[in-house]
């Protein structure tokens, strides 16, 4: 299958050749760059005719020395996005030299990271980071505002403020989502359970934007018109869907063919077009095959007419629910606060009310935008995670939303963006200062986290798709609200998923929903597979990585497993206590490696893959240990190695810790369930074990086939393994999971069916070729080659001419010989078995 990461790399690579194209010319002239004058930059540059007179400006010039003026620099920061190359293309060369220069100063400004330069922030490069104080720290974070790691230095001692950018709730959660929450909640345990930093973990609920209002508005009316189907006129209802199907049909032939939405479009027409040309096709089928165009028919149509809020709330409100029901599955801890969007529409009208006091928004027609040339004259910057990505217009629309012109006459520049939407008729609205409408989509997490965290956050979290434009708008906002420097000291994004090597996307239908993949693995086997690998880096998602998740947590399960069954055999006292082996002090200083091993890979960013492979070597360390111990092994050292272990796999969340509240109570105690029920099972194990050996000295199988009864049918229902060893060995008994035991069960009577099945088929198959050899063996070697292919015989049957009566050849003669041979073989066979069936 073709994945749209290969549209994606074709793109890029057309954007490098675009980009070489460009700045190849900077390099080919020694002639000298004329000198600007202030007086000749104007405050907007970005007009037409400015950009036209500054394009001629730079028309006989050329960029081979490192020329950058004040002046330089100054029109730089004004102009909001690169020029068009093929409009403007001298000014397109000068701003491309800048960019060139520009990133290289900041490289070398922003190097110490203490933000004491005197230097002010230029635009293509990534600002000053401000190290939060002059503290050191031996835990260091991957910080994308700096792109390295660096100390981590809480504003406040060790207490953390941490807000996280949650899901906008208009379909099923996938594993996209899985990757970000089930990431950030094991840093965040890590954080709090390993490193003892006290966190304050805020969430959001994206619960209105233009995706939400899209689904609801389409959803709620494909419904209605699915209920008011059966009382209209068929063919009225049909002429509607053509129509329809037309319209998508007109709007596929606009895409251009690199667009990876029009083979999903593909698809859909590809399922409707036989029932649709049918000849009575059912409407109902017909509907729900045609959902895509009559989605966006529907909604042209009457979109404007639904006003009830409840309609929005209510699509909004199930998949909050679902979503928090996949979260509990994967064991993500819960945010400590859940901020709705609709719940502080107040707060983020104050929050815009106040950028546009400080000068950094403007009202237009409705709606409210930052103002990113007021911005930029004041800091010389638009973007502070991915500043290599203004201009990038695509991303931009895609921030703004659905129904957002991110090239509206209603902004100054392109490159603002909406803090405030003004509603249109079929979106719901709040009463504000400027009129009805709306949040935008990047204005309400810097409002919500602010309304929370007081204006300052150590850490922001979310996806890496959502660092441009959405944390950088977030950033601009939230510091022009505040007029800080610095709002976030730490942001953190978790790496893309692919599913099988191609990139997941929702809009392209190529994702899987957490409950889908919840089907085919648990939330702990998911969490293996993202502990195994960089929190920050790409995560694949496919059949033969999670074997290799299954894999690794039977490999912790059994030797837990192990472990349970060598302590319930432990005595008391003194003589539980041994003196150490050579292999012992060996394995305690595996134990002792291994435990520096995950406290650097933790301080090191988070490295779980190394701390992951740590504790599977100190494992292979342990079977090592037991295999060469030819006595009983060191029970309270394999202990002490297994409560490591499980101590360091529950801070990452892949073993559950209990969530009791006080003191436990008496009949709570601090003994496990497991240690209450292991006295038990032994003194059952021991008694079956003697049950055996007494049905073995007298050969009572039926006894025998009871016992085996027990240990394959019984036990697992109760969460119990059993584990029969060689005749006089005592059995093993563990406690273990029992759907993991009725799991086990289940495949092995499917694999047992299978070997019946095969061998059922092999058998039939056997049965089959004896008839076949049977009925073959009906011919007499003396008739079978008295055909009309010869004309003579001798006494045996041998054919001695041919049908026109030519000599039958020595050679012919030798292989019918053979064939004859071969023929009296299967004859005799038949008349034996015709002989044993009368007898």
């Amino acid at each position: 299958m073709k994945c749209s990461t290969v549209t994606h790399l074709i793109k890029r690579v057309g954007q490098v050749v675009t980009t070489l194209h460009t700045t190849t010319p900077c390099f080919l002239s020694t002639r000298s760059v004329p000198r600007l004058n202030k007086m000749q930059i104007p405050d907007n540059p970005n007009t037409p005719e400015q950009l036209t007179a500054l394009n001629n400006h730079f028309a006989l010039s050329s960029f081979v020395k490192p020329v950058k003026s004040d002046e330089d620099s100054l029109l730089y920061r004004r102009l909001n996005i690169a020029p068009d190359k093929n409009t403007y293309p001298h000014l397109a060369r000068w701003f491309c030299h800048m960019s060139l220069q520009s990133s290289s100063d900041v490289s070398a400004d922003s190097g110490s990271g203490t933000g004491t330069g005197s230097a002010a922030p230029v635009s293509r490069g990534q600002p000053t980071w401000y190290r939060p104080t002059e503290n050191t720290s031996n835990l260091k974070i991957y910080n994308s505002l700096t792109r390295r790691k660096d100390d981590f230095l809480p504003s406040d001692g060790r207490n953390v403020t941490w807000y996280n950018c949650g899901p906008t709730v208009y379909d099923a959660s996938h594993m996209g989502h899985a990757r970000s929450y089930i990431t950030f909640d094991i840093l965040r345990r890590i954080m709090t359970d390993y490193f003892g930093y006290n966190i304050l973990y805020v969430m959001n609920i994206t619960d209105i934007d233009d995706k939400i209002i899209y689904r609801a508005r389409t959803k709620f009316l494909l419904d209605q018109y699915r209920e008011q189907m059966p009382a209209r006129d068929k063919s009225e209802v049909l002429s509607e869907i053509k129509l329809s199907v037309v319209n998508f049909k007109e709007k596929m032939s606009k895409m251009s063919p690199d667009d990876p939405k029009l083979k999903m479009m593909d698809k859909v027409m590809t399922a409707l077009t036989p029932v649709l040309n049918s000849v009575e096709p059912d409407l109902n089928e017909l509907l729900t095959l045609a959902s895509m165009p009559m989605e966006n028919f529907l909604d042209a149509r009457l979109g404007a007419d639904v006003t009830d809020h409840s309609i929005f709330a209510a699509l909004t409100q199930h998949f909050e629910g679902e979503f928090h029901k996949d979260l509990k599955e994967l064991n993500v801890l819960p945010a400590d606060v859940l901020t709705r969007v609709t719940d502080y529409v107040p707060e983020i009208i104050d929050y815009v009310q106040k950028i546009i006091d400080n000068g950094y928004g403007y009202a237009s027609n409705g709606s409210v935008y930052f103002d990113s040339a007021a911005w930029r004259r004041d800091r010389g910057y638009l973007a502070k995670l991915k500043p290599e990505s203004v201009g990038d217009l695509d991303a931009l629309a895609e921030g703004e939303g659905k129904f957002t012109d991110v090239n509206s006459k209603e902004k100054k520049n392109q490159v603002d963006f909406a803090l405030w939407k003004s509603s249109k008729p079929g979106e719901p609205f709040w009463e504000s200062p400027w009129g009805k409408g709306r949040p935008g989509w990047h204005i309400e997490c810097s409002a919500m986290a602010d309304s929370i965290c007081d204006s300052k956050l150590d850490i922001h979290s979310g996806g890496e798709d959502l660092l441009f434009p959405h944390h950088d708008n977030e950033i601009l906002q939230a510091e022009g609200y505040s007029n800080s420097k610095q709002w976030v000291n730490y942001f953190i994004h978790a790496g893309h998923l692919s599913i099988e090597g191609c990139k997941m996307s929702k809009s392209l239908k190529n994702f899987i929903t957490i409950k889908d993949a919840l089907k085919k693995n648990t939330g702990r086997q998911l969490r293996i597979h993202f502990l195994s690998h960089s929190w920050r880096g790409g995560l694949d998602y496919s059949e033969s990585a999670m074997s290799e998740a299954v894999a690794t947590e039977k490999y912790f399960n059994d030797f837990f497993l192990l472990v349970k069954y060598h302590k319930s055999t432990l005595g008391e006292g003194i003589s539980s206590f041994t003196k150490l082996t050579p292999l012992e002090l060996s394995l305690y200083k595996s134990l002792q490696e291994c435990q520096k091993t995950v406290h650097n890979a933790l301080a090191d960013s988070f490295d779980t893959p190394t701390a992951m492979k740590a504790l599977k070597s100190l494992l292979s360390d342990s079977y090592s240990y037991l295999s060469a111990q030819k006595e009983g092994p060191n029970v309270r050292l394999l202990v002490q190695v297994a409560v490591y272990v499980t101590k360091i796999l529950s801070v990452f969340g892949v073993i559950t810790k209990g969530d009791n509240i006080g003191f436990a109570s008496a009949s709570e105690g601090s003994v496990s369930t497991d240690e209450i029920a292991l006295p038990f099972v032994k003194a059952l194990s021991e008694f079956r074990d003697e049950v055996r050996g007494s049905a073995r000295a007298i050969k009572a199988h039926d006894i025998l086939t009871k016992c085996d009864n027990l240990r394959d049918n019984v036990l697992p229902e109760l969460g119990v393994r059993l584990e029969d060893r060689e005749p006089g060995e005592p059995a093993v008994f563990k406690i273990d999971d029992k759907e993991t035991l009725l799991r086990e069960k289940k495949q092995r009577q499917e694999e047992l069916a299978k070997k019946e099945k095969e061998k059922a088929e092999k058998a039939a198959a056997r049965e089959k070729a004896a008839k076949q050899k049977l009925e073959k063996g009906k011919l007499s070697p003396l008739e079978m080659f008295r055909t009309a292919q010869y004309s003579a015989w001798d006494q045996s049957g041998l054919p001695t001419k041919d049908a026109k009566g030519n000599d039958v050849t020595q050679s012919q003669t030798k292989k019918l010989k053979k064939l004859q041979a071969a023929q009296d073989k299967l004859h005799k066979a038949y008349l034996q078995h015709i002989s044993d069936l009368e007898i």
